[in-house]
């Protein structure tokens, strides 16, 4: 009979993937399948993008390609929109897993983002300093 290498003599083979304290331990990349980039179309989800459920998404029940992140993810999006910020910390992974996993959901149609808007496009605070001046004027 040969042990296995990996784990200690007294613990039983397998062990190596629960820690008492924390629980069973899951690897990021075995929770992505090994990828970094969400999605063949490289959809970059900023920390402050709002994620919601779409309003047609398809019945996860019966999906067997969704996870059980996936559909945390999902759960999560259900109640209220949230950031990719949000999202990792309600879920409790890294926000890398998260937008690769954002990344899927985005591309089966059961998620929408809103990207923020870039500061370039973003009006003037001369502007906006104006605007407020005329509105106290009416």
């Amino acid at each position: 009979m040969t042990e296995d290498s990996t784990s200690a003599p007294h613990e039983p083979p397998g062990s190596q993937w629960y820690d008492h304290e924390a629980g069973p331990l899951v690897r990021p990349y075995a929770m992505t399948g090994g990828r970094t980039a969400p999605g063949p179309g490289g959809v970059r989800f900023d920390l402050i993008a709002l994620v919601s459920l779409h309003i047609g998404a398809p019945d996860v029940d019966g999906d067997t390609s969704l996870g059980p992140e996936h559909r945390t993810l999902i759960e999560l999006c259900r109640t209220e929109t949230q950031s990719v910020a949000e999202l990792a910390a309600g879920a409790d992974l890294p926000v890398g897993v998260v937008r690769v996993l954002l990344g899927d959901l985005l591309e089966l149609g059961h998620v929408t983002v809103s990207r923020p808007v870039p500061p370039a496009q973003l009006p003037d605070e001369r502007i906006l300093r104006e605007v407020i001046a005329g509105l106290r004027a009416l």
